[in-house]
């Protein structure tokens, strides 16, 4: 299987609309620049956030970049990797996994199950609010409270 996301991303940035932002995605701990065989390697690490499209010129999918990059920070927060696929000549494992009709906005959890799908594109409000309802954010985050308490 080639090489999928990788080439994703280089022609995604080679997408003049993006060209002032490309050295701010590549060095991006949300922006997962390295390719990706299968979601295994983010269980129990990561929340993937999985954008598919048809190609990189799908207005919604243009779209859906530009509100993860307004939101990067909520989403690091949040432990989020965000993976992108534009290729379905490729049959990704992602693609053959999640199977999208056209675009679609998939979250995974840390346990490494498909939290939502969304046929159209969402801001990272509505991300992040449906990641902090998952059980184990919660907990997450009473860690967090409960260390932040005996430290201070």
């Amino acid at each position: 299987m080639k090489p999928l996301l990788p080439l994703v991303l280089t022609g995604l940035f080679a997408f003049p609309l993006f060209a002032e932002d490309t050295q701010d995605t590549q060095n991006s701990d949300v922006f997962d620049s390295v390719e990706t065989k299968d979601l295994s390697q983010f269980v129990w690490k990561k929340r993937p956030v999985v954008v598919f499209a048809d190609n990189e010129a799908d207005p919604r999918f243009i779209e859906q970049l530009e509100l993860l990059r307004e939101g990067e920070a909520d989403l690091a927060d949040r432990d989020v990797v965000v993976l992108l696929d534009t290729d379905p000549a490729a049959r990704s494992d992602l693609r053959l996994k999640l199977r999208p009709r056209g675009f679609m906005l998939a979250i995974i959890g840390k346990d490494g199950g498909i939290k939502l799908r969304k046929p159209f594109p969402w801001d990272v409000r509505e991300i992040t609010r449906s990641i902090d309802k998952m059980p184990m954010r919660k907990r997450e985050v009473r860690e967090q409270k409960e260390a932040a308490a005996t430290d201070g």
